[in-house]
C-alpha cells in the first residue's frame, strides 16, 4: 500500500501542522513555505486529487472555509487584499496532489509578491473570440 500524502498525513495527525480551522470536513492550516505572513491552505479533510476531481459540495465547503479564512486575515492581520490559488495538474504547478486552496494575504506593496498578467500585445496571438467558442461550444454539450 501508498504512503498517503503529505495532507492526508497532517489530516491524521501523523505529521504537524498549525491548525487555523477544523471541522467534521474540511481543515485549514498554514503552509510551512509562507509566501505572505498568514498565508494558509485550505483542504478537504477527505482525499481528492485536485480541483477538477473534486465533488462540488466538497468544493462549497472548503470555499465557504476559505472566505472565512480570507476575512480574517483582513480583519486580523491588516492584510490589505487577498489572493485564492489552486493549482490544478503538475503543469499548473501542483506539487500535492490533494485539493487544496491557498489563501494569501496581501500587504501591498511591500510582500513583493507578483503575479504577472499577459501583455495588451500578446492578445491578438490568443484569437479570444475562438478560444471564447472552443470552451462555450464544450460547456453546452
Amino acid at each position: 500500500m501508498s504512503k498517503p500524502c503529505v495532507f492526508c498525513q497532517i489530516v491524521d495527525g501523523s505529521l504537524p501542522s498549525h491548525r487555523v480551522y477544523e471541522d467534521m470536513d474540511v481543515l485549514a492550516f498554514l503552509d510551512i513555505q509562507q509566501t505572505t505572513a498568514g498565508h494558509t491552505i485550505v483542504i478537504p479533510k477527505h482525499h481528492y486529487d485536485h480541483f477538477l476531481s473534486t465533488p462540488k459540495h466538497v468544493m462549497n465547503q472548503v470555499m465557504n472555509v476559505a472566505q472565512r479564512i480570507g476575512q480574517a486575515q483582513i480583519q486580523t492581520l491588516e492584510a490589505k487584499g487577498v489572493n485564492l490559488l489552486s493549482n490544478v495538474l503538475k503543469a499548473a504547478g501542483q506539487s500535492v496532489f490533494h485539493f487544496h486552496v491557498h489563501v494569501i494575504p496581501r500587504y501591498l506593496p511591500s510582500d513583493r509578491l507578483t503575479i504577472a498578467m499577459m501583455k495588451q500585445d500578446d492578445f491578438d496571438q490568443l484569437k479570444l473570440p475562438s478560444l471564447a467558442k472552443q470552451l462555450k461550444d464544450h460547456l453546452d454539450q
